[in-house]
């Protein structure tokens, strides 16, 4: 099972994971989870907020694209991806990305390339917000380097 979702109100991590857990199969021996918050702080400025704009449809059918090639290519059962969009307050999470499979190096691999997409090429735009003002912000090459790496 893959669930792909970008959801503009805030969700509950423990929940969404009790849910998903909630499937387990005989067959799966691990689950693995991600839960990205907002930070309060980036780059030396206060974050109060971060804006995500996306494009409603597009995004999730993307996401959903990416979710079910990577679950194919780790070779885990199950899916989960839940990504905020609209404004979210620091300190209350951004995205879940959540694993099952057999063992547990098909279901880290599978959460870390997800994870690694999200970061660089997912149709999102963020911008900061603090005390300072607003600032649009992109992938580090780090991330770009980190995702490149795993698409091979």
């Amino acid at each position: 099972m893959i669930r792909a979702s970008v959801s503009l109100e805030p969700f509950s991590p423990d929940a969404e994971v009790a849910r998903f857990s909630s499937l387990r199969g005989d067959a799966s021996g691990a689950a693995v989870t991600f839960i990205g918050y907002c930070r309060g702080r980036s780059k030396n400025r206060a974050v109060t907020q971060l804006e995500l704009e996306h494009y409603p449809g597009f995004t999730e059918a993307e996401i959903n694209r990416l979710a079910t090639a990577t679950g194919q290519k780790h070779d885990v059962s199950d899916l989960l991806v839940i990504h905020r969009a609209g404004a979210v307050a620091a300190g209350e999470p951004i995205v879940l990305v959540a694993a099952m499979s057999a063992h547990r190096a098909a279901a880290f691999a599978a959460v870390e390339e997800l994870m690694d997409y999200l970061k660089t090429d997912a149709p999102f735009w963020k911008r900061e917000t603090g005390p300072d003002g607003a600032h649009w912000i992109e992938p580090t090459a780090e991330d770009r380097i980190r995702r490149e790496e795993r698409a091979k």
